[in-house]
C-alpha cells in the first residue's frame, strides 16, 4: 500500500509521516517511509526545486513506491509538489493508494517557515518556491483531508490518519473509525 501525503513546504508532512512510523513500526515491521528532502539529498542534490525537476522527483518517489509496495511493503512518502495530473497517475497505479491533504494555510507555513524558504524567496534570494511563484495544487479527491492549522499535535494527526486508513488502524487493533 502507498500513502501519499502531500501539502505545502512547512506544512508538517514529515512530522505527520514519523509520527506514523514511529507509533506504528513495532507493530508494522513492513512500514517504510519515503520523505521527499531525504530522497532528494540521497540522490546527491541533483534537481532544482523548478516546476519541472520537481515533477522530477514526483517521479523518483514514486517509482521507488511502487517497487516496494510490490514487495507488500506499506509506504508512507511525504512530498510537496501536488500537481494533479501526477496523483491521478498514482491512483491509478499504486497498490492500494490512499492520498493525505496536509491542508495547511499559506499564512501558516510562512509564520512557520522552519528552513528559511519563504523568508529567503520574500528577500528575492530563491525562486521556485510551490505557493509563491510556483503554483500550489491542492489535491482534487484526497481520501483524507488533515487541517493543518487546527493546532493538533504531530501525535493526533497521526491518529486521525491511523483510523482513517484500514490497513493502519487494524495494526493496532481499532475496527471502526470514532468521531
Amino acid at each position: 500500500m502507498v500513502i501519499w501525503v502531500t501539502g505545502l513546504s512547512g506544512a508538517g508532512k514529515t512530522t505527520l509521516c514519523s509520527a506514523i512510523y514511529e507509533r506504528l513500526k513495532p507493530q508494522l515491521p513492513h512500514l517504510v517511509l519515503l520523505d521527499g528532502d531525504v530522497v532528494r539529498r540521497t540522490f546527491g542534490n541533483d534537481l532544482t526545486h523548478s516546476e519541472a525537476d520537481r515533477v522530477r522527483q514526483v517521479h523518483r518517489l514514486r517509482s521507488m513506491a511502487k517497487v516496494m509496495a510490490d514487495q507488500d511493503l506499506i509506504v508512507l512518502v511525504a512530498v510537496l509538489y501536488a500537481e494533479p495530473k501526477l496523483l491521478e497517475w498514482n491512483r491509478e497505479n499504486l497498490p492500494n493508494y490512499f492520498e493525505i491533504y496536509l491542508d495547511t494555510s499559506l499564512e501558516r507555513v510562512i509564520e512557520r517557515d522552519d528552513k528559511g524558504l519563504y523568508e529567503a524567496a520574500k528577500a528575492g534570494e530563491m525562486d521556485h518556491v510551490v505557493g509563491l511563484d510556483i503554483p500550489w495544487h491542492a489535491p482534487r479527491r484526497p481520501d483524507l483531508v488533515v487541517d493543518g492549522d487546527a493546532g493538533h499535535t504531530p501525535e493526533q494527526m497521526a491518529d486521525l490518519v491511523i483510523r482513517a486508513v484500514p490497513r493502519l488502524r487494524a495494526a493496532i487493533g481499532l475496527q471502526t473509525v470514532s468521531a
